[in-house]
């Protein structure tokens, strides 16, 4: 079992319209709804290539019911994966995503809501519940996404520190702060993009800027280059990866996808660059789904085979 956490958790809007243009009115064509939030994403990519994956983080309110409704039907659907909710229940509303896609363009424009306020009450009755669910043969961590208002700033530390004691692998998908305190718990795997991995070290160089997470705590990090693929810096040797083209679609999720083909491959104990090719693979395939959370069969199948990975040079 592969444990996920999304502490601001969401449901996911999707609308398309054909065109999007500031200040007008809009028909919206399509809406989707699904559950949302980096780890459930992650948890739903995870369960799609057969994988038992548990959530946890805070859900609460109307919409959170809605969110919960809406992953036990995804349940019930499962093939070879399945999804097993284990969230927790707070006073507090879920929050609403708003992706609107430009069918004409290909882009995608996302509004977040800020989440629930969490209590130090319900804060520490989530680290109770977290210590209990990583005691039921989890092999791996994914901690993601952003923190809701209440919960402290070191949170994801703490989480990471849980999971090295239980000596379960740790892989965090934050930015900013909490990425920054994050990284001196010592996690196994961080996976920041360019931009959040400049944020933290003060270098645009991907490469040194890796290297740099890695002096501050990281065992590991995973850098999405965007359009150039991601760039994996390890303590075994560092690779470069990409697909031979580029693919118009939708990218919300395809980060979420790539930490999943990562936890799958360290799961199945996949050398290196293997766990970086299915990262690199599954991103691309979600760039053409119409949701996050999804990949694109095909496209994956077609995609794995041809992501060149090549070993990354030290600047």
């Amino acid at each position: 079992m592969i444990l996920t956490v999304t502490l601001n958790a969401a449901l996911d809007l999707t609308y398309r319209v054909p065109h999007l243009v500031p200040h007008a009115s809009h028909r919206v064509r399509e809406v989707t709804e699904r559950p949302g939030g980096k780890g459930l994403n992650v948890a739903r990519v995870l369960g799609a290539l057969g994988f038992r994956t548990t959530v946890t983080g805070f859900v609460g309110g109307e919409t959170g019911r809605v969110l919960r409704t809406l992953l036990a039907a995804d349940a019930a659907d499962a093939g070879p994966g399945s999804v097993t909710d284990a969230l927790f229940q707070v006073a507090g509303r879920t929050r609403r995503t708003v992706g609107i896609v430009d069918e004409t363009t290909g882009d995608t424009t996302q509004l977040n809501e800020p989440g629930p306020h969490i209590t130090p009450e319900e804060w520490d009755g989530f680290l109770t519940a977290y210590r209990e669910l990583l005691g039921r043969g989890a092999e791996a961590v994914a901690l993601c996404g952003s923190l809701p208002p209440g919960v402290p700033v070191g949170a994801y530390a703490t989480l990471v520190r849980e999971a090295r004691t239980a000596g379960i692998p740790v892989l965090l998908d934050t930015d900013g702060e909490p990425l920054r305190r994050g990284l001196a718990a010592r996690p196994d795997i961080v996976k920041p993009n360019a931009e959040e991995l400049a944020g933290i070290t003060g270098t645009a160089e991907p490469l040194r800027a890796a290297r740099a997470a890695q002096r501050r705590g990281a065992h590991a990090v995973a850098a999405s280059l965007g359009a150039d693929g991601m760039l994996l810096v390890t303590q075994d040797g560092a690779w470069s990866a990409a697909v031979p083209e580029r693919l118009t679609g939708n990218p919300t999720g395809a980060g979420d996808s790539a930490v999943a083909g990562l936890l799958s491959g360290l799961a199945e104990e996949l050398p290196w660059p293997d766990r970086l090719a299915r990262a690199v693979a599954l991103s691309a395939a979600t760039v053409r789904s119409p949701v996050a959370g999804e990949f694109d069969e095909p496209t994956y199948a077609r995609m794995l085979p041809s992501v060149r990975v090549r070993k990354a040079e030290t600047p």
